[in-house]
């Protein structure tokens, strides 16, 4: 099976870090959504979609990326997002979904949050996502294939 993840990973590289630990499960290149192209896109058996959350979000980038893809050439597809708060995966498995993709899973972690008001405290969830959070994302990948 050959995967890819495509992350946006901004503040912290909490995103990227658990694109990685997927990626060694899965066997699978981690990139940018700059590096990639939609042609690219359609030779992979399985795409992960991942980012940090903002403002309640996925990262714009990576929103731009999934709308930019052409209608009904998807595959398997899974999201995942790194948060300092409950995630909401629904508004990007449903872009995906209009695109064709059949989201099989998702997966969120906590991650170091220092977003506004909580800079002026340290943030949350510091050392997040944690090595536990890492083997959740291993194992998560790893039951995908």
């Amino acid at each position: 099976m050959r995967a890819l993840i495509v992350c946006v990973s901004v503040s912290h590289g909490n995103t990227r870090r658990v694109a990685e630990a997927m990626g060694a499960a899965l066997g699978a290149r981690v990139v940018e959504p700059e590096e990639v192209t939609a042609a690219e896109i359609g030779e992979y058996d399985l795409v992960g979609f991942g980012s940090g959350i903002f403002s309640m979000a996925f990262h714009p980038r990576l929103r731009e990326f999934v709308r930019g893809l052409p209608e009904g050439r998807g595959g398997r597809a899974f999201v995942f997002a790194t948060s300092g708060f409950p995630v909401v995966i629904g508004p990007m498995t449903r872009l995906l979904g209009r695109k064709g993709f059949e989201v099989v899973d998702t997966f969120s972690v906590r991650g170091f949050d220092t977003f506004a008001p909580l800079k002026l405290v340290g943030g949350i969830h510091k050392g997040r996502p944690d090595a536990a959070d890492l083997a959740a994302a291993r194992a998560f990948a790893a039951g995908l294939g």
